[in-house]
């Protein structure tokens, strides 16, 4: 009896264990842009308009988060239906025979207090390489909005570079830039 009181009284003396929380990315407040430099006079800025992905954080444990994102590689924007065309065609994406980009975390390198490196594999052309990206907690809280109904709302920004040759596109390098700039934000709705 006193070896069972004593475990009851400290495993409520000890605190519980916290849990990581699943979200869901808000289709309306995720954004993946991206520059290229063309031939030296100018960089091109461009945009996926089609974002999905969740993601799991407890920021008492940030380095055991985990995110996955998928990209569709037809709604890539670049504010010239000729340019996006020509980025859809095999000479870049190929969007008709690999549709979808995915990123995938494998682990997270915590580096500050609300900042870490998070290491996965990006899978574009059909080819998988890793990939790490600099990323910043931003804010966790439920949202203000009222037609969020008070959801638990998080927030990250990302930024990375990838290499794109890498993955086998190599069309017009270098008078298009090889390093393309990535610059991610993403907001998440607890499930």
């Amino acid at each position: 009896m006193r070896r069972l009181a004593l475990a009851t009284a400290l495993s409520l003396a000890l605190p519980l264990a916290a849990q990581a929380a699943d979200y869901k990315i808000d289709p309306g407040h995720i954004s993946v842009f991206f520059s290229a430099d063309h031939i030296g006079y100018s960089k091109v800025y461009g945009l996926f308009r089609s974002v999905s992905g969740n993601f799991s954080f407890d920021e008492a444990n940030m380095t055991a988060a985990k995110a996955k994102i998928m990209i569709k590689a037809e709604s890539i924007d670049t504010n010239d239906k000729a340019r996006d065309d020509h980025l859809r065609s095999p000479d870049f994406f190929n969007a008709k025979e690999f549709p979808d980009i995915t990123f995938e975390s494998v682990r997270i390198e915590k580096t500050g207090d609300k900042s870490g490196k998070l290491h996965g594999n990006l899978t574009l052309l059909g080819q998988t390489k890793p990939m790490t990206l600099d990323v910043t907690f931003n804010k966790l809280a439920p949202h203000p909005v009222p037609r969020y109904n008070k959801i638990e709302t998080i927030g990250f920004s990302a930024r990375g570079t990838l290499k794109r040759t890498d993955w086998g596109m190599k069309y017009a390098v270098p008078a298009v830039s090889d390093d393309i700039p990535l610059i991610i934000e993403v907001e998440g709705h607890k499930q």
